[in-house]
């Protein structure tokens, strides 16, 4: 990086930070509202950038480009499913939660169940957040930094002291950020990101189809087409990271978890000035979705092509690829866009952390007549001690197995199963006491970590063993053998949601609840829905499903 690449990076770095500042003056974040819903006045456009830089970050721009780059853009289905649940939530399952003004999920689950059942799910919620998502963030942040921008020769450091440098710079300016700002501080910075992510992630593949198109970008795409058509099918096989039977089992299920469940996601929604606003800025998070591929899947398939398909990692893909085609003018601002949507990620977590903490366990079980001071204070505290949790276990995921996207993903099913499942039940029945959520919340998380870290490698070894003894060393039959030896994570995600949702409707029919749950109204905010949103979400679901008739 040049003087004129560094001075871009902080140039842009600090004057988000002064716009946010300058947003955040009027909210009162001392109160509850303001620090973690925004004072409740989010728009629509906020929202929706919000909504798109918490979710993108360097883990899945990195990762999903290092996944496009060996498998081609059938890894899109990350992305373009998510729309439809994104369409869903902003149906379906908004306007339930706000109407009863729903600060976050656990809060609902306890109005739902008892608070016993919230302590459950709020620890699940932070269990997630401390050990797999924040460290995943800043270590997968640090590394895109590490190795895009060359700082250890930069710095004059080793990869692994980049590495700790990097994690920690991102984590103390993130704690900063979401700890002493509050939401409506973390909105406003995400919506300017949003706005340079989105630019700076289509340069990328704008640069790189004319460096193989010779400055044609028709040229470049007509020579991928014709020199690789095996990267453009979008329908997984069987021994892929996703078979095609996957999109309608765990993979909807665990879109809709993300989008319908993650309170690091709704927060942002929940925010909302109103219920016409939340739907507006979800739907059109959703239809900027539906593009994102072109910039976190191409970019892998453009690096196959300019790489000969020959680079040591497939996660260097983007890194490197960047490097190549990004004139040094603009590599400054990429950076600083980057750094915005890695720091988003982390930030929005730990406000949402720093929210459940406050809210779901502080308030209920360390002091009852906590004031709203008392409880955003020990969730501030309790942020801060958090964050140093996940810095500091950050650089160590470096000893993790290869395919760290895929591996997070299939561990987080542990989560996503169960939650989704008492969430949709609280919803759609009445009778339904609180023990059955309470053994799913347990025995649904053992019985997913049961399938997947014991029996799955027992079987896929058996059957492994056994080719081996009858002489098969074709390495796409082992593929194939192996892939077929237990199912897909993503089916037994898709088999557990229902023996979990067959629990709880079973000990609803043994154990009813004495009295019926009256759903809670709300007269905080204006709760008429968008009239168009039916049609919107219509339109952006036909779009999704025509990408699978296209390729």
């Amino acid at each position: 990086m040049g003087t004129l690449s560094i001075l871009s990076f902080i140039g842009f770095t600090l004057l988000v930070a002064i716009i946010a500042w300058w947003s955040t003056r009027s909210t009162n974040e001392r109160s509850a509202d303001g620090f973690y819903l925004g004072g409740r006045s989010l728009g629509a456009i906020t929202i929706a950038g919000s909504l798109l830089l918490t979710n993108l970050s360097a883990e899945q721009i990195v990762g999903l480009n290092g996944q496009a780059f060996t498998e081609g853009i059938l890894v899109m289905a990350w992305e373009t499913l998510a729309a439809i649940a994104m369409i869903l939530t902003a149906i379906v399952l908004l306007p339930k939660y706000m109407k009863g003004g729903i600060t976050t999920i656990p809060q609902f689950i306890e109005s739902r169940f008892d608070t016993q059942t919230k302590a459950i799910l709020s620890v699940l919620f932070l269990f997630a957040y401390s050990l797999v998502l924040l460290p995943t963030i800043l270590y997968s942040g640090s590394l895109a930094f590490s190795s895009m921008f060359d700082l250890p020769n930069l710095l004059g450091l080793s990869q692994n002291a980049t590495i700790w440098v990097c994690v920690w710079s991102i984590g103390i300016i993130g704690s900063i950020y979401a700890i002493f700002g509050g939401l409506k501080a973390v909105a406003v910075s995400d919506l300017i990101n949003a706005i340079g992510l989105l630019i700076g992630g289509i340069l990328i593949p704008y640069f790189g189809l004319k460096l193989i198109g010779d400055g044609s970008i028709g040229d470049g795409l007509s020579t991928l087409w014709n020199d690789h058509p095996e990267k453009f099918k979008l329908q997984g096989e069987v021994d892929s990271s996703i078979p095609f039977g996957t999109i309608f089992t765990g993979m909807i299920l665990a879109q809709m978890y993300y989008w319908g469940t993650n309170q690091s996601i709704l927060q942002r929604v929940f925010g909302a000035k109103s219920l016409k606003e939340g739907q507006k800025g979800v739907i059109l998070a959703a239809l900027v979705k539906f593009l994102i591929p072109v910039i976190v899947v191409l970019p892998g398939v453009i690096a196959w092509h300019v790489f000969d398909g020959s680079l040591d990692k497939p996660d260097l893909a983007y890194p490197e690829l960047v490097r190549i085609v990004l004139p040094p003018a603009l590599l400054g601002f990429f950076a600083a866009v980057l750094f915005g949507a890695v720091l988003s990620s982390f930030n929005s977590l730990l406000n949402s952390s720093a929210t459940l903490f406050g809210f779901d366990l502080y308030k209920y079980w360390f002091k009852q007549d906590a004031t709203e001071t008392q409880t955003v204070k020990a969730g501030k505290r309790f942020g801060l001690g958090l964050a140093a949790v996940s810095m500091s276990i950050a650089p160590f995921i470096a000893l993790a197995p290869d395919g760290l996207f895929a591996y997070i993903q299939e561990s987080l099913g542990s989560l996503s199963v169960p939650i989704f499942a008492v969430v949709v039940v609280g919803i759609y029945t009445r009778k339904v006491p609180a023990l059955g959520a309470k053994i799913v919340l347990t025995a649904g998380v053992l019985m997913y970590l049961l399938s997947q870290f014991v029996l799955s490698p027992i079987f896929v070894d058996g059957a492994l063993a056994q080719a081996a003894a009858e002489g098969v060393t074709d390495a796409k039959a082992l593929s194939v053998i192996k892939a077929e030896a237990y199912p897909h994570f993503l089916h037994i995600m898709g088999i557990l949601f229902l023996v979990n949702v067959g629990i709880m409707l079973l000990v609803g029919k043994l154990k009813p609840k004495e009295t019926p749950y009256v759903e809670m109204v709300t007269d905080e905010i204006d709760t008429t829905p968008w009239k168009y949103a039916l049609l919107a979400g219509g339109i952006i679901t036909v779009l999704v499903l025509s990408t699978y008739l296209i390729f």
